[in-house]
Formats: C-alpha cells, sequence, structure tokens
C-alpha cells in the first residue's frame, strides 16, 4: 500500500471516531455531577401590580412575604399587609424586610385564592394569587443511570485504534514479503 493511501486511511478513521469522543455528558464534563435540590421546594405564590410585586413562601402554617415595588424591585419596609386566604382574613406582621403571617391550621392539598391588600404610604394596592398546594410527586425520579454510555466513545476509539495497528502490521509484514520476493 502506497504511502499516501496508508495515512489517507489513518485520517478517515480518525475523522470516524474523533467526533464520538468530543462529545460532553449531562453535566458538560465540568466535574462532578450537576448539583440537584437537597429536598422539596416550599409552596410559593406571586402577585404582581403595576405598583407591587407580593412573594410568599408557605411553611406549614407560617406564610413569610416579600414586597418589592414592581418599578424598581425596591423592598417595601414601611407597609400594612393584610391577606384573606380561602375566606379568611390575616394581618402580616413585619420583621426587617420580610413580614409574617402565621395560619390557624396548614393548608390541605389543592388550589387557595390569595388576595393582599396592601397599603405603604399613600399608595394603595390590591393583589391576587393561587397557592397551589399539591402532595409530592414523584414525577421527577431520576432516570435508569447508563454508565457503559459514558465510556462507549472511549471504547469505539480503541477498537478502531486497535483495527489501525492491527492493519498497519499486516501491511507492514506484506512489505517484507514482496522486498524479499524481489531478492
Amino acid at each position: 500500500m502506497k504511502p499516501i493511501s496508508f495515512l489517507a486511511l489513518l485520517c478517515i478513521v480518525t475523522a470516524l471516531f474523533l467526533p464520538a469522543m468530543a462529545h460532553a455528558d449531562d453535566g458538560h464534563g465540568h466535574g462532578g455531577a450537576a448539583p440537584s435540590a437537597s429536598g422539596p421546594s416550599l409552596p410559593r405564590f406571586a402577585a404582581v401590580s403595576d405598583v407591587f410585586e407580593l412573594v410568599g413562601v408557605l411553611d406549614g402554617k407560617r406564610i413569610t412575604l416579600w414586597l418589592d415595588r414592581a418599578a424598581d424591585n425596591a423592598p417595601v419596609v414601611d407597609a400594612r399587609i393584610e391577606l384573606e386566604i380561602a375566606g379568611e382574613k390575616l394581618k402580616a406582621e413585619p420583621h426587617e424586610d420580610v413580614y409574617e403571617v402565621v395560619l390557624a391550621a396548614e393548608p390541605k392539598p389543592g388550589v387557595l385564592p390569595i388576595t393582599a391588600m396592601v397599603v405603604a404610604g399613600s399608595e394603595t394596592d390590591l393583589l391576587a394569587a393561587e397557592l397551589d398546594l399539591h402532595e409530592d410527586s414523584h414525577a421527577d425520579a431520576a432516570a435508569p443511570a447508563r454508565p457503559w454510555s459514558r465510556y462507549a466513545p472511549w471504547a469505539a476509539g480503541l477498537a478502531a485504534l486497535l483495527v489501525l495497528v492491527v492493519f498497519t502490521r499486516r501491511m507492514s509484514a506484506s512489505r517484507q514479503r514482496r522486498a524479499g520476493d524481489a531478492a
């Protein structure tokens, strides 16, 4: 075989297997597995108007509220907030830059309508939202692991290299026999 055709064969084999080895895994190959949530997230709601943005997080019977101005996302710390949750009226207590409401009982699963009356200085606004409470589902269960898929491109590349070495040795041996025949 001519040296040029051997070089062409080497380029073709390399071109076939190099892209397979260049793919990154799901975590983009930057070390260990991608970080995941350590537990279930708490239920939350958001209510937005032209003036205010209200976000609430339910933790058992306690609802923590964050109130910001919609224009510049600046926290509003001097407001009066009254919530109506499923017909029950509650007044939020200020704590530094958050507000808290404590419910009489933990809410049952389902969708709860929430209405918030916000009074901050001369501004008054009525905000509405829904709190969607559902039982924890296992829909986000981890996909079955495929550890072989991570090493398959490397195995294919190693097999191609092995074929190339065997082919090169046979070509070299056939050249030596032809050179011996000519003498």
